[in-house]
C-alpha cells in the first residue's frame, strides 16, 4: 500500500485546535508514512501543514460579512477546490467553519468524486436550515460529530452517516474540577465570570449590556468579584469597553487563569458559544445571551430550535436560561444573574442539570482525537477495496 495523503481544511482557531490532535493520532494508528496538506492555523502548521493561505483570510462569521467579502471568498474557495483536485488525497478532511469547508467539498464532490469526504464537527441542522443534512448526504461520506445528540439529528434527517466521536473538551476534564471549598462559601465570596465572546462583532454586541448588567448585579451582591477572561484577539476591545463600568472587573489572560477562574466562580454571564460548556462542565452556574446583526436576524425564520445553548441541547431540557436578541437585556441578565449568586436552590437546579450534560458527554475512549482518526482511516480503507 502506498503512502496516504490527507487534506485538511479549517476556517478559524477551534478547528485548528481540533486538526492539529488529529493529524497526531492519523499518524499514530496508520501502518504506513502519512502526508498532510490544507488549511490551517498554528497548531496544525506545528503539526506539519503548510497553510494553503493564512487561515485568518477566513475569519468570516455572519451571513452580512460573507456578503460583504463574497468575491474574496470565492476565489479563496476556488483556490482550495483546485488545490485538493491537483493534490487528489486518499481522504479529505473538512473541521467546522461550515460556510467554506461545504462549499468546497460540494464542488470537490463534482470534479473529483474518487474523493472521500470526512466532515469532522457537524454543521447546526439541529437549529436551523435542517435540509442542509439531507443534501450533505451526497457529497459527505461520514460526519464526526462532537456533540452526543448529533447522530440521532442526522439519522432522523436523512443526513450522512454520523459517528459521536466525542468533544475535545472531554479530555480536559481534570481542568474544571470546582474548589468546592470555595463554592461552599459562595454567598460570602461572591465572583462572578463575565464572558462576552471570542469574535470582535460578537464583544461590541454584548459588551455594553454586560456591564450594564454587572452594575445591576453589584446593587444587590455585596463585594462582588468580577473577573473577565479574554482571549488575545478580542482583549484590547475588552479592555476599552470596561473602563466605564460601575465595578471594575479584572482581566484574565490565557487559559491557565480562565480555568483557575472557572474553578472558584460562583455565577457567569456569558455569551452562547463553546464558553457555555466550558462553563457547564465546570459546574458555573450561568446565564446565556446572544445578539446578532441585521441579517442575520431576519433569517430567524430558518431556525427550528428553541434554545442554541450546548448545555441545554445535550441535556434535552432547557437548564440555563438564555436571552436572545430583544430579550438580551441589562435587566433580564441581572435578574437571572442574581439567585445564582444568592440563592442555592436556584444554583442546585443548574447544578444537577450539568451533572446530565457530563454524562451523555462521556465517551468509553477518552481520546475524542483518537476516535475520529479511525473513522478517518476507515473511510480511507473502504475506498481503496
Amino acid at each position: 500500500m502506498s503512502d496516504l495523503k490527507i487534506f485538511l481544511i479549517t476556517g478559524e482557531p477551534s478547528g485548528d485546535a481540533l486538526g492539529a490532535p488529529l493529524m497526531t493520532e492519523i499518524s499514530k494508528a496508520a501502518k504506513i508514512p502519512v502526508t498532510f496538506e490544507g488549511i490551517g492555523g498554528e497548531f496544525m502548521t506545528a503539526e506539519g501543514i503548510d497553510s494553503l493561505f493564512p487561515m485568518s483570510e477566513l475569519a468570516i462569521m455572519s451571513p452580512a460579512e460573507i456578503l460583504a467579502k463574497l468575491p474574496k471568498f470565492i476565489r479563496l474557495v476556488n483556490k482550495t477546490v483546485d488545490a485538493i483536485v491537483t493534490t487528489a488525497p486518499d481522504c479529505l478532511v473538512i473541521i467546522d467553519s461550515p460556510e467554506f469547508t461545504q462549499a468546497v467539498a460540494k464542488r470537490v464532490r463534482r470534479r473529483a468524486p474518487e474523493i472521500p469526504i470526512v466532515n469532522y464537527v457537524s454543521p447546526t441542522v439541529w437549529a436551523w436550515r435542517p435540509g442542509r443534512a439531507k443534501r450533505m448526504r451526497r457529497y459527505i461520506d461520514r460526519v464526526l460529530a462532537i456533540l452526543p445528540f448529533e447522530t440521532e439529528v442526522h439519522e432522523r434527517l436523512s443526513g450522512p452517516p454520523s459517528v459521536y466521536v466525542g468533544h475535545p473538551l472531554v479530555t480536559r476534564m481534570d481542568k474544571f474540577e470546582p474548589d468546592v471549598e470555595r463554592r461552599r462559601n459562595f454567598k460570602e465570596k461572591p465572583c462572578l465570570l463575565v464572558l462576552p465572546g471570542s469574535r470582535a462583532s460578537e464583544v461590541k454586541r454584548l459588551v455594553d449590556i454586560m456591564g450594564e448588567a454587572v452594575g445591576r448585579v453589584s446593587e444587590q451582591v455585596p463585594n462582588l468579584e468580577v473577573l473577565v477572561p479574554a482571549v488575545a484577539n478580542v482583549r484590547p476591545l475588552i479592555e476599552t469597553s470596561i473602563r466605564d463600568w460601575p465595578v471594575k472587573p479584572v482581566i484574565l489572560d490565557g487559559e491557565a487563569q480562565k480555568f483557575a477562574a472557572f474553578r472558584r466562580a460562583t455565577a457567569a454571564i456569558t455569551a452562547s458559544g463553546t464558553a457555555s460548556l466550558e462553563l457547564a462542565l465546570a459546574r458555573v452556574p450561568m446565564v446565556a445571551c446572544y445578539r446578532v446583526d441585521r441579517l442575520a436576524a431576519l433569517l430567524r425564520w430558518l431556525v427550528v430550535t428553541k434554545t442554541f445553548l450546548l448545555p441545554n441541547l445535550i441535556a434535552g431540557r432547557i437548564i440555563v436560561p438564555e436571552l436572545m436578541q430583544q430579550d438580551c437585556t441589562a435587566e433580564g441578565l441581572a435578574n437571572e444573574a442574581v439567585p445564582l449568586l444568592t440563592d442555592a436552590n436556584a444554583r442546585q437546579i443548574q447544578l444537577d442539570g450539568f451533572e446530565d450534560v457530563i454524562q451523555k458527554m462521556s465517551v468509553a475512549e477518552s481520546n475524542p482525537s483518537a476516535l475520529a482518526a479511525v473513522e478517518v482511516l476507515d473511510i480511507i480503507s473502504v475506498n481503496r477495496r
